[in-house]
């Protein structure tokens, strides 16, 4: 199975770093799924959450505020403002939750937009 590298990094730090199968980005012109080997692009990310695929792993999913990612054929890098990890396992996912759901809301993005990111952040707090 192919793989590619992830990073995703905000002003405080990297939010995660490593090797993935499948990631799903919130784009500016809507969600979109990235492969190994993908073609080399830019793109404007919107308020929403980035899921990640990791080979042996259960998913993690990633609410952000906003930013950029770069696609080459073998890395995707993630340039964003805020951002929270919900992975399954985290002792702390209620808090977790709270803040993604703050975080979303602190954006000056469509209600409309807000209101489906933080939707979807509270699906994927009940799924674990």
């Amino acid at each position: 199975m192919k793989l590619m590298k992830l990073e995703i990094v905000t002003p405080l730090g990297t939010i995660y770093d490593g090797e993935v199968k499948q990631i799903t980005l919130p784009g500016s012109e809507g969600e979109f799924g990235v492969l190994p080997e993908h073609a080399t692009l830019v793109s404007l990310l919107k308020t929403g959450v980035i899921t990640v695929e990791i080979a042996d792993s259960p998913k993690i999913d990633v609410a952000i505020n906003s930013g950029y990612v770069k696609v080459s054929e073998s890395k995707v890098t993630c340039i964003v403002d805020g951002a929270i990890a919900l992975a399954a396992g985290d002792s702390d996912i209620t808090e977790k939750i709270k803040k993604a759901t703050d975080l979303l809301k602190s954006t000056g993005t469509p209600h409309a937009a807000i209101a489906a990111s933080i939707s979807k952040v509270e699906h994927i707090g009940k799924s674990f």
